[in-house]
Parts: structure tokens; C-alpha cells; sequence
């Protein structure tokens, strides 16, 4: 079955590690037929969440603020599969990422429960740091935040070591990200 993938950048450069890491993984992903759509939040307005509990209520623009995010919406309401792509900055992802991913909860608030929809999560992320023990503060944030909202994990790639533009060229992790888009199910 082809799945429907969203992929969030969160990466303020365009042509970064980042982004080689989603090439790699689209190139996987779209060779075995499945559909991706990828967003370069950089490149996208999108405000902060107000925490307002106001959205829910327009079932094509969930949220109360009228930005990018409704161009995201449908396509992440469609999709199966979220992946997460980031740098890492202070041990986290970036706002950028952090931002649109907190407005996705007026798509929750269609629910009277707040239930988000079932999805499958990848995370893809590069970092200086080439430490295992580097990725620990963004391994444990990804966990947490898909057992909470009941979310399956489809896999991690993180690159560490790449900090220049162009650093992740030949980088092992590549070939896993590649590895990951045809893996999936």
C-alpha cells in the first residue's frame, strides 16, 4: 500500500545537511511509490501557537490564525506518515519545526477529546556533534512526544559531524535515510 508522507523541514537552509538527509529519504521513499510532500517552514509564515482553544471549529482552517499553516493542514490530515526534519539547535529542534508542529494541535481541537490522528513519525536530523550520547536530549523529546500522542515510530536517522553546508556529503547516514524511505510499508 502507497502511503501519503508529510515532510516538515525545519531547516533554515534550504540546501543544508538537512536537506540532504530528506533527499536521501524521498529518494527511497518515492522509489518504492509512495507519495511526499515537503514543506520548507523557512520559506513559510507561520506564527506561534496562542494556546487559545479556539480551533477546531473550520474544518479546512482549523486553527484561528489565518497563515501558511493552512497549506499544511490538508496534507497532514491526509498523510500517514510525519517526518521531522531538523538541525539540531541547543539540543532541540529548531523553531521553525517546533512552531508549525505546536499548530498542528487545531487539528486536535476538532476532536472534543483533543485526539490527535493515528500517525506513523519519522525523525531525520543533523548536528554538529558526533556523539552518541549528542542526540540523547532529541531522542528522549521524540519519544515522549509519540508515546503521548500515541504515535508509532518509523525510524531516526541522525547525522552528526555536519555543520558546514555541505558537510553530509558522503555521510553514512545518508544511505540510512535512503535506506528508511524504502523500508516503509
Amino acid at each position: 500500500m502507497n502511503k501519503k508522507i508529510i515532510i516538515l523541514n525545519g531547516s533554515p537552509r534550504l540546501k543544508g545537511n538537512t536537506a540532504g538527509l530528506i533527499d536521501a529519504f524521498v529518494q527511497g521513499a518515492e522509489q518504492t511509490g509512495h507519495t511526499v510532500k515537503t514543506f520548507n517552514l523557512q520559506k513559510m509564515n507561520i506564527h506561534p501557537c496562542l494556546g487559545c482553544l479556539g480551533g477546531g471549529k473550520n474544518p479546512d482552517s482549523p486553527c484561528t490564525q489565518k497563515d501558511d499553516m493552512d497549506q499544511i493542514y490538508p496534507v497532514y490530515e491526509e498523510a500517514d506518515i510525519v517526518v521531522l526534519a531538523s538541525p539540531m539547535y541547543y539540543w532541540s529542534i529548531t523553531a521553525q519545526l517546533k512552531a508549525a508542529f505546536d499548530r498542528l494541535f487545531a487539528v486536535a481541537e476538532k476532536d472534543g477529546d483533543y485526539r490527535n490522528q493515528k500517525k506513523e513519525c519519522i525523525m531525520l536530523m543533523a548536528a554538529e556533534g558526533d556523539t552518541r550520547d549528542n542526540f540523547e536530549p532529541v531522542e528522549h523529546y521524540y519519544h515522549a512526544l509519540l508515546k503521548h500522542l500515541e504515535w508509532k515510530n518509523a525510524g531516526e536517522v541522525y547525522a552528526g559531524g555536519v555543520m558546514k553546508i555541505g558537510d553530509i556529503k558522503g555521510h553514512p547516514a545518508l544511505d540510512e535515510a535512503r535506506q528508511l524511505g524504502l523500508s516503509i510499508q
